[in-house]
């Protein structure tokens, strides 16, 4: 049977391990605040909103989809906010529609399928007994509720309209498992739970409609209002593709606005962080678009160097450090430009980067391939070079 691997990390969100790559997919500081300051943040949404009005996201190893729900739940407050909710009525049939198209990628079903359900606002957690004996993970926990980002339950339930019938008999199994269930929405399971046995021949929006006086009226009827308001107001296209990144987006036709790449690191899952597959990447971005990421890896940068784009850093204000990546066709996006210091790095062995010509290689033979190249150059190595940075700079 599939197996979870769920635990709570600091800001309520459930993040996960997974047992093949032995290695987190979210950070223990938080799963939901992390997309926020790797992805949303850093990428000047609310400035081309308002240039804007249709946007194309990529996400790239989806997950369990905090990075894509953090986008809707910024596009939902810009559009139907707090600030903008009292409006909503007042608006008629010929209001513009923000245009929206989502394509998410993921090699795992089951997860990329329960991303509506996961919990991400939880007070007052506790993680016990990790199953999978952890102790990193424990030893990062920590017992103070710090959030700082809040994922509007309107979200999960839009996410959920769209993927509704594709969610399968083991899906299922995984949701009402009780071994799972501190995990998982109860109220979004009982949503699933309702549109499974009223299946309805209707709209969307009729469908959302009938909602409202079901037995879960009272705790979710303002939420199911204001679904209603933004499939109204958002024209809400999502694609979800369950195979290898390289050969979804091979045959993928569109380019994009954003770029989210969240793949495991470069060490773990290389056949994603290659210059062959960032050069695909160059084709599906469009020409004032983003890709970001959170790797700050030399390796990484000097591969998007080589595929053609402009590199800089993500900044994050609250940890005030350096966090991630960005890469772009168009220089004057880049607020923080590489340093000195990271361009004498990439330079180094360490930047050598992974290559995959034809983007079919596995992990295993692109790590062999890069370790003879490492080994064969004569590149100066990273840490003589950190050594001597810090002497002729008197660090």
């Amino acid at each position: 049977m599939y197996k979870l691997y769920p635990y709570f990390t600091n800001d309520g969100s459930v993040g996960l391990f997974s047992p093949d790559a032995n290695d987190i997919y979210h950070s223990t500081y938080g799963a939901l605040t992390e997309a926020y300051e790797k992805f949303i943040l850093p990428s000047d949404l609310k400035n081309f909103l308002q240039k804007n009005n249709e946007i194309k996201i990529l996400d790239i190893c989806f997950g369990i989809g905090y990075n894509t729900k953090s986008f809707l739940n910024f596009i939902y407050n810009e559009t139907i906010g707090d600030n903008n909710i009292k409006y909503i009525d007042e608006l008629g049939d010929d209001n513009i529609k923000r245009k929206i198209f989502i394509h998410a990628i993921d090699t795992d079903k089951n997860l990329a399928y329960l991303s509506p359900f996961f919990i991400s606002n939880k007070k007052h957690t506790k993680n016990n007994k990790l199953e999978f004996n952890q102790d990193k993970i424990q030893r990062m926990m920590s017992d103070k509720f710090t959030s700082h980002f809040e994922l509007k339950k309107e979200i999960s339930i839009l996410l959920l309209h769209k993927i509704f019938n594709n969610i399968d008999n083991e899906i299922e199994t995984i949701l009402f498992s009780k071994k799972y269930n501190k995990y998982f929405d109860k109220y979004l399971k009982g949503l699933y739970r309702f549109y499974k046995f009223n299946t309805y021949k209707t709209t969307p929006y009729k469908a959302l409609y009938r909602v409202l006086h079901n037995i879960y009226y009272r705790y979710l009827s303002t939420c199911y209002k204001n679904a209603l308001k933004a499939l109204n107001l958002l024209d809400f296209n999502f694609k979800l593709s369950i195979e290898d990144a390289r050969t979804s987006i091979k045959n993928d036709k569109n380019k994009y606005n954003y770029i989210f790449l969240d793949a495991f690191t470069p060490v773990k899952c290389p056949c994603l962080w290659t210059i062959d597959f960032f050069k695909l990447l160059y084709e599906h971005l469009e020409d004032d678009g983003m890709i970001l990421t959170y790797s700050n890896s030399a390796l990484v940068r000097n591969a998007f160097i080589n595929a053609g784009f402009y590199v800089g850093k993500i900044y994050s204000e609250s940890a005030q450090k350096f966090t991630g990546t960005i890469a772009v066709k168009n220089k004057t996006l880049i607020k923080h430009e590489l340093s000195e210091y990271d361009l004498g790095l990439i330079k180094t062995r360490a930047g050598i980067f992974y290559r995959d010509e034809d983007l079919t290689l596995d992990n295993g033979a692109i790590i062999e391939a890069h370790k003879i190249e490492v080994k064969n150059s004569r590149l100066i190595s990273s840490s003589k070079y950190i050594k001597e940075y810090r002497r002729n700079n008197g660090i």
